[in-house]
Formats: structure tokens, sequence, C-alpha cells
């Protein structure tokens, strides 16, 4: 299923993504990658917090669509 995730990174960049919710967290960081110009790993994404892990899939985590997450840059 398509959903649209939204990524902010506090620093005034919101960045838009559509993604399927059986992509891995790794999959989601490529398409927020490609969009900001930095590389995928070195990308964290957060809620609250906790740290979502690269292999786990978007709706393991229960990420659905219009779902804002925290970015971070390590």
């Amino acid at each position: 299923m398509m959903i649209e995730v939204v990524c902010n990174d506090r620093l005034g960049k919101k960045v838009r993504v559509k993604c399927n919710s059986d992509d891995t967290i790794k999959d989601l960081k490529k398409l927020i990658a490609a969009q900001t110009g930095t590389r995928w790993d070195k990308i964290v994404l957060k809620k609250w917090y906790t740290i979502f892990k690269d292999h786990v899939t978007l709706c393991d985590y229960e990420i659905h669509d219009g779902m804002n997450l925290e970015l971070y840059y390590q």
C-alpha cells in the first residue's frame, strides 16, 4: 500500500516521501537521501525516543500514511 511520510529535521527542512508500507526503514532513508542530497547511511529516523532500525519495515513500526518522523543526521 502506498503511503506518504513526512520527515522534519527541525532546521526547517520538511521532506515528503511516497513509499510502500512494506518498505524497510533503509528503503525510506534512500528515498529521503535522494531528495535531500545526503547519504542514506548518515540519516537517523526517530519518533519520540525510538530510533528506527534499517531492516524493519514501516508497517512493523506502524508507520502509516501522513505520519511525521524526526530526521537527524549523524
